[in-house]
């Protein structure tokens, strides 16, 4: 048994069992990945994966635990090569992070900035995604951090640490006749057309039951789950926006009206999540206190040891999150 052929394996589990893409992700030949996956299972003594001619159609209940397995060795060989990395106290390495558009389009760009003027020689690879497409990234181990909001059933295979907290804020066009007041209510945002996030519709702080409580019905004219999709479409008069507060630049939205809504709806938590026991290189630390500077070293750690999701939550208690705005 070949290490390469383990990495074959999770390839072909990770591409929806299409030896075409796995091989292409691999840089490598069709045939020799179909070669080496033959030789593993002879080897083994039964079928990984189940097929139809030269197709293969889903995973057999051994395969299942082989490819399990697999996944975990190959992730334990890249802690190997990161340790040895950090004994040699080489700044070269690579850092991968599953985000959603928010965070990278508003929040990430000065935390980066600093990053790559101290790690000049890191590779940065910023993946932006759904909170589904983000949880689905750190099951395959494809990035180092996920760095999200709420969700948190999504991504109970991972080390949550809390960030920050944001609020919502109302977006109008000049005119408009909430771009007058200074205190808007729940009433009066039911009398217009909606505009907001598609992750606005689900949990307890969903606009559906926010709206229910004070027994109006939102008119949802549109969701997206871009912030300057949003924005566009409040802009060509389909009707009031609803995003997160780091989402409106002052700048390139001075021909929106900002309102602030932070007593209409509950305050938000971003975090940052990394798998249980990951070995961290020191330029790791270094991002996660770049993007919340109470995120130290001595912290992360201790996090990181932790036994359950409620001792991790105790290492916060006393914390106060900052709140961005």
């Amino acid at each position: 048994m070949k290490l390469q052929q383990l990495r074959y394996l999770a390839a072909i589990a990770e591409n929806e069992l299409n030896i075409t893409a796995a091989a292409e992700r691999l840089h490598t030949s069709q045939p020799g990945v179909s070669k080496q996956l033959k030789l593993l299972e002879d080897e083994l003594g039964f079928p990984i994966f189940l097929r139809q001619g030269r197709t293969l159609t889903r995973v057999t209940p051994a395969g299942k635990r082989v490819i399990e397995r697999a996944q975990k060795i190959l992730k334990e060989v890249s802690s190997i090569r990161r340790l040895a990395d950090e004994q040699k106290g080489d700044n070269r390495g690579t850092l991968s992070i599953g985000t959603t558009h928010t965070q990278a389009r508003y929040v990430l760009p000065p935390v980066i900035r600093k990053f790559r003027e101290k790690y000049p020689e890191v590779e940065l690879h910023l993946h932006q995604g759904t909170s589904e497409q983000i949880a689905d990234m750190a099951v395959r181990d494809r990035i180092d951090f996920a760095i999200n909001t709420g969700s948190l059933e999504l991504f109970t295979n991972l080390r949550l640490l809390p960030c920050y907290r944001w609020h919502r804020r109302v977006v109008v066009t000049h005119g408009h006749p909430l771009a007058s007041e200074s205190r808007i209510t729940i009433e009066m945002l039911s009398r217009f057309p909606i505009v907001t996030y598609v992750f606005g519709f689900t949990g307890p702080s969903s606009l559906q039951q926010i709206f229910s409580r004070a027994g109006v019905t939102p008119d949802l004219a549109l969701t997206a789950r871009d912030a300057d999709v949003i924005k566009t479409y409040v802009r060509l008069g389909f009707g009031v926006g609803i995003v997160a507060s780091m989402a409106v630049d002052p700048r390139e939205d001075a021909d929106l009206v900002s309102i602030d809504a932070s007593h209409l709806f509950p305050a938000h938590r971003t975090w940052v999540g990394f798998h249980q026991g990951a070995l961290l290189r020191g330029y790791m630390y270094d991002f996660l206190q770049l993007f919340a500077p109470h995120l130290t070293r001595r912290l992360v750690d201790r996090a990181s040891q932790a036994e359950t999701a409620a001792d991790v939550d105790a290492l916060f208690a006393d914390i106060e999150l900052p709140l961005y705005r």
